[in-house]
């Protein structure tokens, strides 16, 4: 089968011919038909998230299952799906109780084991993590929800509970930013979005950010919102975002931390005083179980949220790896890319 392929850290992705993966026995085949390239994919090809190699990069996909293994119930071949990129293992208390973005036997396309820039990729677990495509979800829409529109779902509704009416601030308009100002203002939010990208600015206006600004200033912020906002976002990974984040908050607020915190910004550390003064929450989000989809996949089947927006760019699978290279430069426009087979 076709792959795009990189054997070690920042080598070129090359598209070759590779050989099929094997069907798990409790797993699937799914015949890739988009897939998304995310930033987390060029982390991985720069050395910053250590994977096996030679790598097939891709967690972000949507396509038709080809083939089942026997111990496979609810899905057949030729079912419209896709996954989470966190894939949990379906037995322990985590995944019991609906929490498998933080199973300790996780799995990721991608990372544990190769992934969707190619004609095929293996699910594990299918029973737990497939999730069957509604007819009004095209697979192109599917393909940028797996990882940065899944997040920030998960990170607004669940780990910060956003409510209709609330301040938002998002910091970091990329995938998971642009994505955190669509869902806030489908729910009903206010959304401040903050990028030194005059292009990303102008993306979140477009989406539904009331306010944007170049900088995190939580004077402005707290100028603009009366008080502070109620909830905010680092979806950038930086310590200093995340200080201004939380001095942006107005007293009861809530932080949720999306962005990966890499290198020396791994133990950045936190205005803990303010904090409690305050009583402040601050909370992380890693993805979202496959459990949790039907309910976001409904307000893009009814209309609600329209994800398609997010997407700035396709391209054929011969250039996923151009495109992932290419993020070692600032992006020229804010969007997501997303390859098709």
């Amino acid at each position: 089968m076709r792959a795009i392929v990189y054997t070690e850290v920042g080598a070129e992705p090359r598209l070759t011919d590779v050989p099929k993966p094997e069907c798990p026995d409790d797993g699937v085949l799914v015949a890739v038909r988009a897939t998304g390239v995310c930033r987390s994919d060029w982390h991985a090809w720069r050395g910053h998230d250590p994977v096996p190699l030679p790598n097939i990069p891709g967690h972000e996909f949507a396509g038709v299952v080809a083939a089942a293994g026997p111990g496979v119930r609810g899905f057949r071949v030729g079912d419209r799906v896709t996954a989470p990129f966190v894939n949990g293992c379906g037995r322990c208390a985590w995944c019991e109780t609906g929490q498998a973005q933080v199973c300790p036997d996780q799995t990721q396309p991608g990372f544990t084991h190769p992934g969707s820039f190619a004609e095929l990729v293996a699910v594990r677990a299918a029973d737990f993590n497939l999730v069957r495509l509604p007819e009004a979800v095209d697979f192109v829409t599917a393909a940028g929800l797996g990882c940065r529109f899944a997040t920030a779902y998960h990170a607004l509704t669940a780990q910060s509970r956003l409510l209709a009416g609330e301040w938002l601030l998002v910091v970091g308009c990329g995938g998971v930013g642009l994505s955190a100002v669509l869902l806030g203002e489908a729910l009903g939010a206010r959304v401040i979005a903050v990028d030194p990208s005059a292009a990303a600015r102008e993306r979140a206006t477009a989406l539904g950010a009331e306010v944007t600004l170049a900088n995190a200033d939580p004077d402005a912020v707290r100028d603009l919102t009366d008080g502070g906002a109620h909830v905010t976002m680092d979806a950038l990974g930086s310590g200093q975002v995340v200080d201004a984040a939380l001095r942006s908050l107005r007293p009861r607020g809530r932080h949720v931390q999306v962005g990966l915190m890499l290198g020396e910004q791994a133990s950045a550390p936190l205005p803990w005083g303010l904090v409690v003064a305050r009583e402040l929450v601050v909370a992380g989000s890693h993805g979202m179980a496959a459990a949790d989809y039907p309910a976001m996949l409904q307000l893009i089947a009814d209309g609600t949220v329209h994800p398609g927006r997010l997407v700035g760019r396709v391209v054929g699978l011969d250039r996923a790896g151009i495109e992932l290279m290419a993020m070692d430069a600032p992006a020229p426009s804010a969007g997501i890319t997303v390859a098709t087979l």
